[in-house]
Protein backbone atom coordinates (compact mmCIF):
# COMPACT_ATOMS: atom_id res chain seq x y z
CA UNK A 1 0.00 0.00 0.00
CA UNK A 2 1.30 3.46 -0.90
CA UNK A 3 1.18 5.93 1.98
CA UNK A 4 -0.12 9.40 1.11
CA UNK A 5 2.10 12.23 2.31
CA UNK A 6 0.40 14.76 4.58
CA UNK A 7 1.40 18.11 6.00
CA UNK A 8 1.82 17.54 9.74
CA UNK A 9 0.06 20.84 10.43
CA UNK A 10 -2.93 20.01 8.23
CA UNK A 11 -4.71 18.65 11.32
CA UNK A 12 -4.71 21.96 13.20
CA UNK A 13 -8.04 23.13 11.78
CA UNK A 14 -9.74 19.90 12.88
CA UNK A 15 -8.17 20.18 16.32
CA UNK A 16 -9.35 23.76 16.59
CA UNK A 17 -12.87 22.64 15.73
CA UNK A 18 -12.66 19.80 18.27
CA UNK A 19 -12.05 22.25 21.11
CA UNK A 20 -14.65 24.69 19.78
CA UNK A 21 -12.52 27.74 19.23
CA UNK A 22 -12.41 29.94 16.15
CA UNK A 23 -10.08 32.41 14.50
CA UNK A 24 -7.04 32.20 12.23
CA UNK A 25 -4.60 29.39 12.82
CA UNK A 26 -1.16 30.41 14.11
CA UNK A 27 1.88 30.28 11.89
CA UNK A 28 3.57 26.94 12.53
CA UNK A 29 6.87 25.38 11.53
CA UNK A 30 9.15 22.42 12.18
CA UNK A 31 12.58 23.25 13.62
CA UNK A 32 15.70 21.09 13.72
CA UNK A 33 18.97 21.52 15.60
CA UNK A 34 22.16 19.52 15.05
CA UNK A 35 23.65 18.40 18.38
CA UNK A 36 27.38 18.05 18.94
CA UNK A 37 27.30 14.24 18.92
CA UNK A 38 25.58 14.05 15.54
CA UNK A 39 22.04 13.55 16.84
CA UNK A 40 19.20 15.87 15.86
CA UNK A 41 16.76 17.69 18.12
CA UNK A 42 13.42 18.65 16.62
CA UNK A 43 10.63 20.96 17.73
CA UNK A 44 7.50 22.80 16.63
CA UNK A 45 7.14 26.57 16.82
CA UNK A 46 3.80 28.38 16.77
CA UNK A 47 3.12 32.08 16.28
CA UNK A 48 4.89 35.06 14.73
CA UNK A 49 6.66 36.25 17.87
CA UNK A 50 9.41 34.56 19.92
CA UNK A 51 8.00 31.83 22.21
CA UNK A 52 6.91 32.74 25.72
CA UNK A 53 6.09 29.16 26.72
CA UNK A 54 8.01 25.95 26.02
CA UNK A 55 6.33 22.53 26.25
CA UNK A 56 7.89 19.11 26.95
CA UNK A 57 5.76 15.99 26.34
CA UNK A 58 5.59 12.64 28.13
CA UNK A 59 7.08 9.24 27.26
CA UNK A 60 5.69 7.74 24.06
CA UNK A 61 4.19 11.04 22.91
CA UNK A 62 5.59 13.88 20.79
CA UNK A 63 5.39 17.65 20.48
CA UNK A 64 2.01 17.50 18.71
CA UNK A 65 0.35 16.34 21.94
CA UNK A 66 0.33 20.06 22.86
CA UNK A 67 -1.40 21.25 19.66
CA UNK A 68 -4.85 21.75 21.17
CA UNK A 69 -3.48 23.44 24.30
CA UNK A 70 -1.36 25.78 22.18
CA UNK A 71 -4.30 26.62 19.92
CA UNK A 72 -6.47 27.36 22.96
CA UNK A 73 -3.80 29.48 24.64
CA UNK A 74 -3.15 31.61 21.57
CA UNK A 75 0.38 32.60 22.61
CA UNK A 76 3.72 32.12 20.83
CA UNK A 77 4.95 28.68 21.82
CA UNK A 78 7.68 26.11 21.36
CA UNK A 79 7.03 22.37 21.72
CA UNK A 80 10.13 20.17 21.73
CA UNK A 81 10.30 16.52 20.67
CA UNK A 82 12.27 14.90 23.49
CA UNK A 83 15.18 12.71 22.35
CA UNK A 84 13.86 9.33 21.26
CA UNK A 85 10.49 10.81 20.30
CA UNK A 86 8.89 12.53 17.34
CA UNK A 87 11.48 13.72 14.86
CA UNK A 88 14.33 13.86 17.39
CA UNK A 89 17.05 11.21 17.24
CA UNK A 90 16.91 8.09 19.41
CA UNK A 91 19.53 7.60 22.13
CA UNK A 92 21.79 4.58 21.72
CA UNK A 93 21.89 4.14 25.51
CA UNK A 94 18.07 4.34 25.89
CA UNK A 95 18.62 6.70 28.84
CA UNK A 96 15.29 8.49 28.71
CA UNK A 97 15.39 10.22 32.09
CA UNK A 98 15.07 13.89 32.91
CA UNK A 99 18.64 14.53 34.00
CA UNK A 100 19.96 12.98 30.77
CA UNK A 101 17.45 14.67 28.46
CA UNK A 102 17.76 18.12 30.03
CA UNK A 103 21.02 19.17 28.32
CA UNK A 104 19.48 18.63 24.88
CA UNK A 105 16.39 20.62 25.87
CA UNK A 106 18.63 23.41 27.16
CA UNK A 107 20.43 23.52 23.79
CA UNK A 108 17.07 23.78 22.07
CA UNK A 109 15.83 26.54 24.36
CA UNK A 110 19.08 28.47 23.85
CA UNK A 111 18.65 28.20 20.08
CA UNK A 112 14.92 28.78 19.79
CA UNK A 113 13.88 31.15 22.60
CA UNK A 114 14.91 34.70 23.42
CA UNK A 115 13.62 35.19 26.98
CA UNK A 116 12.97 33.16 30.14
CA UNK A 117 10.11 30.75 29.48
CA UNK A 118 7.05 29.42 31.18
CA UNK A 119 8.30 25.83 31.02
CA UNK A 120 5.54 23.20 30.97
CA UNK A 121 6.35 19.50 31.24
CA UNK A 122 4.02 16.51 31.25
CA UNK A 123 5.08 13.18 32.80
CA UNK A 124 8.61 12.42 31.55
CA UNK A 125 8.64 15.97 30.21
CA UNK A 126 7.83 17.21 33.71
CA UNK A 127 10.84 15.41 35.18
CA UNK A 128 12.97 16.81 32.36
CA UNK A 129 11.60 20.31 32.96
CA UNK A 130 12.56 20.06 36.63
CA UNK A 131 16.13 19.18 35.65
CA UNK A 132 16.24 22.12 33.22
CA UNK A 133 14.89 24.58 35.81
CA UNK A 134 17.33 23.31 38.44
CA UNK A 135 20.43 23.57 36.26
CA UNK A 136 19.59 26.65 34.16
CA UNK A 137 17.35 28.96 36.21
CA UNK A 138 17.92 31.88 33.84
CA UNK A 139 15.94 30.03 31.15
CA UNK A 140 12.83 29.41 33.27
CA UNK A 141 10.46 32.12 34.47
CA UNK A 142 8.00 29.67 35.96
CA UNK A 143 7.55 25.90 35.90
CA UNK A 144 4.39 23.83 35.43
CA UNK A 145 4.67 20.10 36.12
CA UNK A 146 1.74 18.09 34.76
CA UNK A 147 0.72 14.91 36.60
CA UNK A 148 4.08 13.52 37.67
CA UNK A 149 6.44 13.68 40.66
CA UNK A 150 9.97 12.30 41.10
CA UNK A 151 8.58 9.80 43.60
CA UNK A 152 6.28 8.07 41.12
CA UNK A 153 7.62 4.87 39.61
CA UNK A 154 5.78 4.84 36.29
CA UNK A 155 4.99 1.11 36.23
CA UNK A 156 1.19 1.19 36.14
CA UNK A 157 0.65 2.85 32.80
CA UNK A 158 3.59 1.13 31.04
CA UNK A 159 2.28 -2.23 32.25
CA UNK A 160 -1.09 -1.44 30.68
CA UNK A 161 0.56 -0.32 27.46
CA UNK A 162 3.04 -3.19 27.32
CA UNK A 163 0.49 -5.55 25.80
CA UNK A 164 -0.44 -2.91 23.22
CA UNK A 165 3.17 -2.50 22.13
CA UNK A 166 4.05 -6.20 22.39
CA UNK A 167 4.46 -8.19 19.21
CA UNK A 168 5.51 -6.73 15.85
CA UNK A 169 7.32 -3.42 15.74
CA UNK A 170 6.32 -2.58 12.18
CA UNK A 171 3.17 -2.84 10.07
CA UNK A 172 1.95 -2.69 6.49
CA UNK A 173 0.06 0.56 6.97
CA UNK A 174 -1.04 3.16 9.48
CA UNK A 175 -4.55 1.78 9.18
CA UNK A 176 -3.32 -1.37 10.94
CA UNK A 177 -2.03 0.76 13.81
CA UNK A 178 -5.31 2.67 14.06
CA UNK A 179 -7.29 -0.58 14.20
CA UNK A 180 -4.95 -1.96 16.88
CA UNK A 181 -5.25 1.19 19.01
CA UNK A 182 -9.05 1.11 18.76
CA UNK A 183 -9.11 -2.59 19.61
CA UNK A 184 -7.22 -1.82 22.83
CA UNK A 185 -9.59 1.00 23.69
CA UNK A 186 -6.93 3.66 23.15
CA UNK A 187 -7.67 7.02 21.62
CA UNK A 188 -11.08 8.57 21.10
CA UNK A 189 -12.93 8.64 17.80
CA UNK A 190 -11.49 6.86 14.80
CA UNK A 191 -10.68 10.25 13.28
CA UNK A 192 -8.74 11.48 16.33
CA UNK A 193 -7.00 8.11 16.71
CA UNK A 194 -5.93 8.21 13.05
CA UNK A 195 -4.60 11.71 13.60
CA UNK A 196 -2.59 10.61 16.63
CA UNK A 197 -1.21 7.56 14.82
CA UNK A 198 -0.16 9.63 11.82
CA UNK A 199 1.68 12.15 13.98
CA UNK A 200 3.40 9.43 16.04
CA UNK A 201 4.47 7.04 13.28
CA UNK A 202 6.63 7.07 10.18
CA UNK A 203 7.06 5.14 6.95
CA UNK A 204 10.49 3.50 6.66
CA UNK A 205 12.47 3.28 3.44
CA UNK A 206 11.21 -0.29 2.97
CA UNK A 207 7.60 0.92 3.05
CA UNK A 208 6.80 -0.52 6.47
CA UNK A 209 5.26 1.69 9.18
CA UNK A 210 6.76 1.99 12.67
CA UNK A 211 6.26 4.14 15.76
CA UNK A 212 8.48 7.21 15.80
CA UNK A 213 9.27 6.92 19.49
CA UNK A 214 11.94 4.60 20.85
CA UNK A 215 9.79 3.74 23.89
CA UNK A 216 7.50 1.49 21.83
CA UNK A 217 10.48 -0.55 20.65
CA UNK A 218 11.84 -0.82 24.19
CA UNK A 219 8.43 -1.97 25.42
CA UNK A 220 8.25 -4.57 22.67
CA UNK A 221 11.68 -5.85 23.69
CA UNK A 222 10.59 -5.95 27.34
CA UNK A 223 7.45 -7.85 26.37
CA UNK A 224 9.67 -10.47 24.78
CA UNK A 225 11.24 -11.01 28.21
CA UNK A 226 14.74 -10.54 26.87
CA UNK A 227 17.30 -9.27 29.40
CA UNK A 228 18.24 -6.42 27.08
CA UNK A 229 14.61 -5.44 26.73
CA UNK A 230 13.99 -5.49 30.48
CA UNK A 231 17.11 -3.44 31.13
CA UNK A 232 16.18 -0.94 28.44
CA UNK A 233 12.68 -0.59 29.85
CA UNK A 234 13.99 0.04 33.35
CA UNK A 235 16.49 2.57 32.05
CA UNK A 236 13.91 4.33 29.91
CA UNK A 237 11.30 4.79 32.61
CA UNK A 238 13.12 5.10 35.93
CA UNK A 239 12.20 8.27 37.85
CA UNK A 240 14.58 11.10 38.60
CA UNK A 241 15.78 12.20 42.05
CA UNK A 242 14.14 14.82 44.23
CA UNK A 243 17.31 16.89 44.15
CA UNK A 244 16.34 18.77 40.99
CA UNK A 245 13.04 19.88 42.53
CA UNK A 246 14.73 21.16 45.68
CA UNK A 247 17.14 23.34 43.68
CA UNK A 248 14.48 25.12 41.59
CA UNK A 249 14.13 28.85 42.28
CA UNK A 250 11.31 29.59 39.80
CA UNK A 251 7.65 29.49 40.92
CA UNK A 252 6.28 25.94 40.57
CA UNK A 253 2.76 24.75 39.79
CA UNK A 254 1.88 21.05 40.04
CA UNK A 255 -1.15 19.98 38.02
CA UNK A 256 -2.76 16.89 39.56
CA UNK A 257 -5.20 14.92 37.40
CA UNK A 258 -7.90 13.22 39.49
CA UNK A 259 -7.69 10.11 37.28
CA UNK A 260 -3.98 10.31 36.57
CA UNK A 261 -0.72 9.22 38.19
CA UNK A 262 -0.40 11.67 41.08
CA UNK A 263 -2.13 10.73 44.36
CA UNK A 264 -2.77 13.06 47.28
CA UNK A 265 0.14 11.40 49.08
CA UNK A 266 2.35 12.17 46.08
CA UNK A 267 1.26 15.81 46.23
CA UNK A 268 2.13 15.98 49.93
CA UNK A 269 5.57 14.54 49.24
CA UNK A 270 6.13 16.95 46.34
CA UNK A 271 5.20 19.97 48.45
CA UNK A 272 7.45 18.79 51.28
CA UNK A 273 10.39 19.21 48.90
CA UNK A 274 9.12 22.47 47.34
CA UNK A 275 6.89 24.17 49.95
CA UNK A 276 5.88 27.16 47.79
CA UNK A 277 4.39 24.91 45.09
CA UNK A 278 0.91 25.84 43.92
CA UNK A 279 -1.25 22.75 43.34
CA UNK A 280 -3.99 22.75 40.69
CA UNK A 281 -6.34 19.76 40.81
CA UNK A 282 -8.22 19.05 37.59
CA UNK A 283 -10.73 16.50 36.36
CA UNK A 284 -8.80 14.53 33.76
CA UNK A 285 -6.84 11.40 32.99
CA UNK A 286 -3.04 11.51 32.82
CA UNK A 287 -2.79 13.25 29.41
CA UNK A 288 -4.26 16.51 30.68
CA UNK A 289 -3.16 18.46 27.59
CA UNK A 290 -5.30 16.23 25.39
CA UNK A 291 -8.25 15.73 27.74
CA UNK A 292 -8.88 19.32 28.89
CA UNK A 293 -6.72 21.56 26.66
CA UNK A 294 -8.86 24.67 27.12
CA UNK A 295 -8.75 24.47 30.91
CA UNK A 296 -5.01 23.89 30.91
CA UNK A 297 -4.56 26.75 28.44
CA UNK A 298 -6.50 29.11 30.72
CA UNK A 299 -4.24 28.20 33.63
CA UNK A 300 -1.15 28.91 31.52
CA UNK A 301 -2.38 32.18 30.03
CA UNK A 302 -3.30 33.46 33.49
CA UNK A 303 0.25 32.78 34.58
CA UNK A 304 1.68 34.55 31.53
CA UNK A 305 -0.58 37.55 32.11
CA UNK A 306 0.72 37.83 35.67
CA UNK A 307 4.40 37.82 34.65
Amino acid sequence: MTEVAFDEFSFLAAQQADIQISGPLPRSERLTLALDDGRMLSALRYGDEPPVVTFLHGAGLNAHTWDATILAAGVPALAIDLPGHGDSSWRDDAAYVGSVLAPDVIEGMNAWTQSPQLLVGHSLGGLTAMAVAASRPELVRALVVVDITPGIKPTGAPRELLEFYAGPTDWVSREELVDRALAFGLGGSKESTARGVFLNSRVRSDGRVEWKHHIAHLMAAAAGATPDGQNAMTTALRPDAWGDLERISAPITLVQADNGYVSDADVTEFVSHAPTTKVERVTSSHNVQEQIPRKLARLLTEMITNF
